[in-house]
């Protein structure tokens, strides 16, 4: 059973487990297993019809919307396609970043390779350094938990911005490095993609604000607790996590 985050008459919000597919892949070559899809087990669940209208990567989790009604779908759509709702997402990146910054690099289309706009804020909300080589090139092993929020929604956006910025998301298998990878599972055994959706805002929906969050999930308490734990050891450069 998935967490009911926000229910109405046209719209609905889950919290997304890591490892579930919004819906079956276009491509039909990859085959997921129905129990792995948000879309089939959500109608099941609610005993309604559903229109998926946002996306989430398999490995990300956190708040995940969709519509009820044909009109909500549309209208949703739209913002989405305008950047009209704020997507709030936290993240631990390998290395050290500035407290804040935009980065407005283009991306290119995952259907036709063409580059388009793409922007993604960042604010760093804390920091940490530990005693192990991970990367075998330095002493020690830095990184940065941060608050981000795109601007725009390209595929795979925040990984593939971080990743050219040089600080990839931890856990990222595609666009990430394999070693801090492998540390975060098997040493801090904090396994998966260091990357959840935590809320999203609609400044005017049906004439309110509809501000949708997430909770923090075990994994995130972990982490959390990891930069907590650091800063009270004196190695870290930033406050502890809120």
């Amino acid at each position: 059973m998935f967490k009911i985050l926000f229910q109405s008459t046209e719209l609905i919000a889950l919290d997304k487990p890591a490892g579930f597919h919004v819906h079956r892949p276009e491509n039909s070559r990859f085959v997921i297993p129905e129990n792995k899809l948000v879309l089939q087990n959500l109608r099941r669940q609610i005993q309604k019809h559903l229109y998926p209208v946002h996306r989430l990567d398999a490995a990300t989790s956190g708040v995940l919307l969709m519509a009820l009604t044909q009109d909500a779908a549309r209208e949703i759509s739209i913002l989405f396609r305008e950047n009209r709702i704020q997507k709030t997402y936290w993240s631990v990146l390998r290395g050290y970043l500035p407290d804040q910054g935009r980065i407005d690099l283009p991306l290119e289309l995952d259907s036709t390779g063409d580059l388009v706009a793409a922007r993604t804020d960042y604010l760093t909300k804390a920091r940490i350094e530990l005693p192990f080589a991970v990367g075998k090139i330095h002493p020690t092993a830095r990184y940065s938990l941060v608050e981000v929020r795109p601007q725009t929604g390209r595929y795979h956006q925040i990984r593939r911005h971080f990743n050219r910025l040089n600080h990839p998301v931890i856990g990222d298998v595609t666009h990430g490095d394999g070693h801090h990878n492998k540390f975060f599972r098997t040493q801090l055994e904090l396994p998966g993609l260091c990357l959840r959706a935590m809320s999203l805002e609609l400044d005017n929906w049906r004439g309110q604000r509809l501000c949708i969050s997430a909770e923090v999930d075990n994994n995130w308490q972990k982490i959390n607790k990891l930069f907590t734990k650091a800063a009270d050891d004196g190695c870290s450069s930033a406050a502890k996590p809120q």
